[in-house]
């Protein structure tokens, strides 16, 4: 069964002039403004990479949070932070790099676990498989 989820943006007048909003279909977020100014200078709204990587970030830490279910675990917190890279490429730009870091622990779990855990989880959440960029992953085990 395939989980299909939506989203929609919509852009007024071209290049560093033009202004767009960005909405899900869930409502979490709804109109909220995006465009040159809030990508490459500090206007008030969010931009594409942001996006990314929350987006990034909480799939992995779903992920990570379901492998320690998985190895007995039920009782713990995950913090997890994204920061993704956008670089000039061409004529273009592209994300080069998503940076995730993780801090958590629980009750009975183990640094070691935790780590083994969060590797499987960077690799096979569904964004990690989506980005076509460099994935790195830093830890942080509190116990």
């Amino acid at each position: 069964m395939a989980n299909i989820s939506g989203g929609s943006a919509k852009y007024e007048g071209f290049g560093k002039d033009g202004k767009g909003h960005v909405s899900t279909e869930s409502g979490a977020l709804d109109n909220q403004p995006y465009g040159f100014n809030t990508r490459f200078e500090d206007a008030p709204g969010t931009n594409p990479e942001e996006l990314i990587a929350a987006a990034h970030a909480s799939c992995f830490t779903m992920a990570l949070a379901f492998q320690l279910a998985d190895k007995g675990h039920s009782d713990g917190t995950i913090e997890t932070t994204c920061k993704v890279t956008l670089e000039k490429d061409g004529d273009g730009f592209k994300v080069s790099k998503s940076a995730l870091s993780v801090k958590g622990g629980g009750d009975g779990l183990d640094k070691a676990t935790f780590e083994e855990c969060a590797k499987t989880a960077k690799e096979n959440c569904p964004l990690s498989k989506l980005l076509d960029t460099q994935i790195t992953l830093e830890t942080e085990f509190t116990g």
